[in-house]
């Protein structure tokens, strides 16, 4: 049944046909800068003692709406040109960010009010109000800025600067750790630095805490560990030199899973040696499931026969890999259990949900449970091609285009949601598999 408009991720002229893989495929990805590094560096360099220049930066919807935040507390940013060049300076309130449905933005901009001199109001797309913010409004709070949300604990809020900060904040970060990385990116420019406790039972993608811990670290700045879930950052000031972005190894991922679900080779180019990106994590359990990786002259090559193995995984510390993982295991060769996902209920979409959904419409078996999924193939033995739903969700659509090079008839609604992280991305999966790039998107 076609998709009508108002249905889950529909949006006019955004039916794409997901191609079937022609055959094995030989294909080099290049691929985009990271989003999370680049959003990071973003807010860091606004609040920098010196201009900084950014190259590699990811040019995406999250990105711009990250820019249009810093300018809307007056930080002078010239992004026209592939060099960015963030200007700091006193941080200016009394405006309006549009978060869009970046996480990044939602949760790494409001504390930056903090440091401003008058209120900034906050909002964003309709399925962003649906996000969860209660920690971080609750750790504002703590700290001494009014936030008024209606007493809805979700967006839209306004935040209005504290005339006295505190020292010291536990958070409940068992959701994201965006909590977290949002009060560790501003806590050096407090005046007396801060001390974040964790009080959750969990704490999901560590790596992207660690990830904003070296980039501190190595911008000059001090932070002691005394335990796993405590973070003493010392007030000082942020340095960087010229700033060079790491490829995204997130969203590499589902080119990377193109190689196992069609057979032949996929080389990514400019692999980082060493990296706090979770998506390092990739290749490991894509050799679990049948595939051969291996970095040389740093090229990621993933290579397969095509044939896919299930797999039981914990990917508490890699969650934004889940529908990549979870596409593969619809085409597996037996029942995969993925476990320590539960936070990414409160991501873009349920994705939990979203995914057991979809994979149950085209004839498979999926079953959630509240901090897992479990796939199983069809009893049929074979996938039906239908419409693929995004939910607004980046990563269902390449969760789709996945599923797609093996079961024809496979379609994605709202393929453009790509562009999120990745605006080229129906371009670039075309180009992988040797197709033409014409006429891709009805």
């Amino acid at each position: 049944m076609s998709p009508t408009i108002g249905s889950p991720g529909v949006g006019p002229g955004q039916l794409w046909d997901a191609p079937v893989a022609p055959g094995p495929l030989d294909a080099t990805v290049e691929i985009p800068g990271s989003k999370s590094l680049t959003n990071r560096y973003l807010v860091l360099a606004a609040l920098a003692d010196a201009p900084v220049t950014i190259r590699g930066g990811l040019r995406s919807r999250d990105a711009n709406l990250m820019i249009d935040a810093l300018r809307t507390f007056k930080v002078d940013i010239d992004d026209s040109t592939s060099e960015w060049v963030v200007a700091p300076g006193s941080l200016r309130g009394g405006d309006f960010v549009d978060c869009g449905l970046a996480g990044t933005v939602m949760r790494f901009v409001p504390p930056l009010v903090l440091l401003a001199d008058s209120p900034v109001s906050f909002d964003g797309d309709s399925a962003a109000r649906t996000r969860p913010m209660a920690p971080l409004i609750g750790a504002l709070r703590t700290l001494g800025a009014k936030v008024d949300d209606a007493g809805l604990e979700a967006l839209p809020f306004v935040v209005t600067p504290p005339k006295e900060i505190a020292s010291e904040v536990e958070i409940d970060a068992s959701s994201s750790s965006q909590f977290i990385t949002g009060l560790l990116l501003v806590a050096p420019r407090l005046p007396n630095g801060l001390t974040i406790r964790h009080i959750g039972k969990t704490l999901p993608s560590l790596p992207h805490i660690n990830m904003t811990v070296e980039i501190l670290a190595n911008a000059g700045v001090t932070i002691d560990r005394p335990d796993d879930h405590t973070w003493i950052v010392h007030p000082g000031s942020i340095h960087f030199d010229d700033i060079n972005i790491e490829p995204d190894l997130s969203n590499a991922a589902p080119f990377m899973a193109a190689a196992l679900a069609s057979g032949g080779t996929v080389r990514i180019p400019n692999w980082p040696s060493g990296t706090t990106q979770p998506g390092a994590l990739v290749p490991g359990i894509l050799e679990r499931m049948g595939a051969t990786c291996f970095v040389e002259d740093g090229v990621m090559t993933v290579t397969s026969l095509g044939t896919i193995h299930s797999v039981d995984a914990d990917l508490s510390t890699c969650g934004e890999m889940a529908p990549t993982i979870a596409a593969l295991c619809a085409l597996a060769d037996g029942p995969s259990t993925l476990r320590g996902i539960g936070h990414l209920r409160g991501h873009e979409t349920d994705r939990l949900a979203a995914i057991a959904a979809e994979i149950t419409r085209l004839g498979g078996r999926c079953t959630e449970e509240p901090d897992s999924l479990r796939i199983a193939p069809p009893v049929s033995g074979q996938l039906v091609g239908t419409d693929i739903r995004t939910y607004h969700d980046h990563r269902m659509a390449t969760f789709g285009a996945i599923i797609g090079l093996r079961v024809p008839g496979t379609r994605i609604i709202n393929v453009g949601t790509t562009a999120k992280t990745m605006p080229d991305f129906p371009t670039m999966w075309r180009t992988m598999l040797g197709l033409s790039t014409d006429a891709e998107i009805a």
